[in-house]
C-alpha cells in the first residue's frame, strides 16, 4: 500500500498503560506498553511476545565516520509488536480488562472504564 494511502489509526492505548493479551501464544499475560506504532496498528508490550534475533558480529562506523565500534554477535531477545486488537486495557482502579469510553465531565475530557465508570486518564481542555 502506498505511503500516502495509509491512514493513521487513533490508538486508545498509550505508552505506560497496563494491558492484558487476549489472543496468541502469550494469552493472559499482563505487561506495560513500551511504545505504540499507530501507522501499523501495533503496540510493543514489555516482557510479552519475546522473539530471538541472531546477530552476526561486525564493526560499525560512528556517525562522524572516524572510528569504528565492534558489535558482539550472539542471540538477542527483543519484544516484537502485537496487533492492537489482540490486547485489552486494564483499568487501574478496578484491575479488570476493560473497554473504554471517551467522555467529558466538568470541562475535563478523559478515558472512562466501562466497568467501574472511573476516569482512568483525564485530559484538561485548554
Amino acid at each position: 500500500m502506498p505511503q500516502a494511502a495509509r491512514h493513521r489509526r487513533f490508538l486508545d492505548i498509550r505508552a505506560g498503560d497496563m494491558v492484558v493479551v487476549k489472543q496468541g501464544k502469550d494469552r493472559g499475560k499482563r505487561g506495560v506498553v513500551d511504545h505504540t506504532l499507530p501507522f501499523a496498528g501495533k503496540i510493543v508490550v514489555k516482557g510479552v511476545n519475546m522473539h530471538k534475533k541472531h546477530a552476526r558480529a561486525g564493526s560499525q562506523k560512528t556517525r562522524s565516520g572516524s572510528t569504528t565500534s565492534v558489535m558482539q554477535g550472539g542471540i538477542i531477545d527483543f519484544e516484537a509488536p502485537l496487533d492492537y486488537s489482540n490486547v485489552m486495557l486494564v483499568c487501574p482502579n478496578c484491575d479488570r480488562p476493560t473497554r473504554i469510553r471517551h467522555v467529558e465531565r466538568d470541562g475535563r475530557r478523559g478515558r472512562v472504564c466501562v466497568h467501574c465508570g472511573e476516569i482512568t486518564e483525564a485530559v484538561t481542555s485548554e
